[in-house]
C-alpha cells in the first residue's frame, strides 16, 4: 500500500521544518497523535532519533515505534516502523513552490510476513482510505500551526 497527500503552507521551509521535526512536541502539533515517548535522541542529527507515538486507529489506542532513517535538512526526512508482520516507511518532503512551500507527505506499508500479506489482501483498501485521511489530518494540523506563527 502506498499512498501521499501535499498541502500548500504560507510559511519558509525553516518554519515547516521546525515543525515537522519537533517529535517531542507533535502530540500537541498534530491532534491525531495521543502521546509521543523518545526512545534515543541523537545529539548531533536527526538521523537515528527514535520513538514511541500513540494514536487511535479504529477506537483502539495503537502504539508504533519510528526512528528516522535518512534526513536532508529543511528538505525532507524518512522514518521507519516495522510491525504487524509490515514495515512502514513515511516521508515528509518540503518544496518551495511560487511565494508558499509544499510539504508533501507519503507513507508505504510493505508487508513481510505470510499473515501481513494476507491482513494486506483483505484490508488494503480500507486502510488506504483511512491513511490518506490520517495524513490529510496531519498535514492540516501542521499547516495551521506553522501560519499561526
Amino acid at each position: 500500500m502506498k499512498v501521499e497527500s501535499k498541502i500548500s503552507i504560507s510559511g519558509s521551509k525553516k518554519d515547516i521544518w521546525s515543525v515537522i521535526t519537533d517529535i517531542e512536541h507533535s502530540d500537541q502539533n498534530i491532534s491525531g497523535i495521543n502521546s509521543i515517548e523518545i526512545i534515543n535522541k541523537p545529539e548531533d542529527s536527526l538521523i537515528g532519533l527514535k520513538w514511541k507515538e500513540a494514536r487511535t486507529m479504529f477506537g483502539k489506542e495503537a502504539f508504533e515505534t519510528m526512528w528516522i532513517t535518512h534526513a536532508e535538512e529543511n528538505t525532507y526526512y524518512q522514518t521507519r516502523a516495522e510491525s504487524h508482520g509490515a514495515v512502514y516507511i513515511s516521508k515528509f518532503t518540503i518544496k518551495e513552490k511560487d511565494d508558499t512551500c509544499e510539504l508533501t507527505m507519503g507513507f508505504e506499508g510493505t508487508p513481510q510476513s505470510m499473515l501481513g500479506k494476507i491482513m494486506n489482501a483483505i484490508f488494503s483498501g480500507m486502510m488506504k482510505k483511512s491513511t490518506l485521511k490520517t495524513i490529510d489530518l496531519d498535514l492540516q494540523d501542521i499547516k495551521k500551526v506553522v501560519e499561526s506563527k
